[in-house]
């Protein structure tokens, strides 16, 4: 993890081929791009990977969840149940149509305990939202079943997990809708892009125009488009579409070196007795971008951190519960409710509900847990030489 460690050829391949016909826009334009719609075809392509009937690319992992929620009618003063471990942009884009986040303690898994989930509905709320964090999933089955009881929509925030799969299906594809991001750092990457991913061709559709100001696409150019109703302009350009097309004929490669990667770095963190490992729900497959792994107690997690630290082998180690992007914890922004545009009443309230909101399981489960990022790029004796000094710094901190 990421496919920006193998940018090579293939990518500035396809780049060239963009650059060549000046066309750098995803619509129109039909004569002077000479046939090339790099764009089309990457939706294609992730329709073709991973499992699904419909897929619109957007500008960001953000606009694709934004994009989904509107699609699927998520709106105003809508609650969707998401976790307290995740990335920022799930909650922004929850504030971004109106709707009211709802943080749930997660479980080891890393993402929603579906007990959390369940007793936090209440009749206001849409959505389940689970965030694949880390390259694996929560428990789907659970959650669908929730769902499937209390009429909920099941988005999956998938960005973080991008080949992963839940009893053969991918990961993304399995809810409502999911979300893809091909940010810099993701499994595939565009630079800056994501997807919207789903089997209902009213979501699909919905998301086509939604992305691309409410044009319908359906005139013989863009002035005899429609607008059937209000939409934002969450385009993908055609150079980012262009490098993401190389990454996904690549995602095989990408999976086969981080499983094995991930494999050879756990083996040496089997030997320590103490540390434990996340659970991937059964049925489930790892992308493996993350190792995940747990110490039994937060003080000696913190202990490890620093030992790292000082040993200088703390970088691709993350320690979420510091950290001010993941975790609730330190997301003093959301919780004083501090936007430069104006939010409704009731999103206020409720995230300032937050400053006096504890969730004493997911503190107990993220202040023992440290992730390990898993490099693509790894030589065997690279590995050797990571485990073998991760091992030695947490025997002497354990004793």
């Amino acid at each position: 993890m990421p496919g920006f460690e193998l940018f090579g050829v293939e990518e500035r391949k396809e780049v060239n081929d963009v650059l060549e016909t000046g066309i750098l826009m995803r619509y129109g334009f039909d004569g002077p791009r000479k046939g090339i719609w790099k764009a089309l075809e990457l939706e294609e392509a992730i329709k073709k990977t991973f499992g699904c009937d419909y897929a619109q690319l957007t500008s960001s992992g953000t606009a694709a969840l934004t994009t989904a929620m509107a699609a699927l009618g998520i709106g105003s003063g809508d609650e969707v149940i998401m976790p307290s471990f995740t990335f920022v942009a799930s909650f922004e884009a929850v504030l971004g149509v109106g709707a009211i986040p709802v943080l749930v303690d997660i479980d080891e898994t890393l993402t929603l305990n579906p007990a959390a989930v369940r007793a936090a509905i209440t009749p206001k709320t849409k959505c389940v939202m689970p965030v694949h964090m880390c390259g694996s999933m929560a428990d789907l089955d659970a959650l669908q079943a929730i769902c499937k009881e209390h009429k909920l929509i099941l988005l999956e925030d998938a960005c973080q997990s991008i080949g992963g799969t839940y009893k053969g299906k991918a990961l993304g594809t399995i809810g409502d809708a999911g979300t893809f991001s091909f940010d810099f750092v993701k499994m595939i990457t565009c630079a800056e892009g994501g997807v919207v991913m789903t089997n209902n061709k009213d979501v699909y559709t919905k998301s086509d125009g939604y992305t691309d100001h409410g044009h319908d696409h359906l005139g013989v150019d863009r002035g005899a488009d429609l607008h059937p109703f209000i939409g934002y302009n969450y385009r993908i350009s055609e150079l980012h579409a262009a490098v993401g097309l190389a990454q996904i004929r690549k995602l095989d490669t990408f999976l086969a070196l981080q499983k094995k990667n991930n494999k050879a770095l756990r083996a040496y963190l089997e030997t320590i007795p103490e540390i434990t490992f996340r659970v991937v729900p059964e049925g489930g497959d790892d992308s493996c971008s993350f190792l995940s792994w747990f110490l039994p107690t937060a003080e000696l997690t913190q202990a490890v951190i620093d030992a790292m630290k000082a040993e200088g082998i703390l970088a691709g180690n993350f320690y979420w519960y510091a950290n001010n992007w993941h975790y609730i914890r330190k997301w003093d922004h959301l919780k004083q409710a501090i936007t430069l545009n104006r939010i409704s009443n009731e999103q206020e309230v409720a995230l300032k509900a937050l400053q006096h909101a504890e969730f004493p399981v997911s503190d107990a489960i993220m202040s023992r847990c440290v992730s390990t990022a898993i490099s693509l790029v790894w030589t065997d004796e690279q590995i050797k030489e990571k485990g073998e000094k991760m091992v030695e710094v947490i025997r002497k901190v354990i004793g």
